[in-house]
């Protein structure tokens, strides 16, 4: 709920905001916790949320990554409600890289 209110005063859309669909990983079903979509329809942000007592580590990382295998998204935050990460995918090279702030 608090990144829903967070990303309501960043100015996204309540429309632009998807909450535990289900993807298909793997032929597997999984569920997201929380996307944003473009006006096209496409995925602008992948969120995955952690309680706060859960540390948020590589397998945190992967997990994310593997789901956005399905969803294609060019931005992810990852939060415990305490510590946030935000990074960008770059697709051409297949890297992800850092970035400090929210990124739009």
């Amino acid at each position: 709920q608090h990144v829903v209110c967070f990303l309501l005063e960043k100015g996204i859309s309540k429309n632009h905001i998807g909450i535990e669909k289900k993807v298909i990983v793997n032929k597997m079903n999984k569920r997201f916790d929380i996307v944003v979509y473009n006006r096209d329809g496409s995925v602008k942000l992948l969120v995955e949320c952690k309680a706060p007592s859960v540390k948020i580590d590589q397998a945190v990382f992967d997990q994310t990554l593997i789901y956005n295998k399905s969803l294609n998204s060019q931005f992810m935050m990852i939060t415990n409600g305490l510590i946030h990460f935000f990074f960008k995918i770059d697709y051409k090279t297949k890297k992800y890289k850092f970035i400090k702030e929210f990124p739009f």
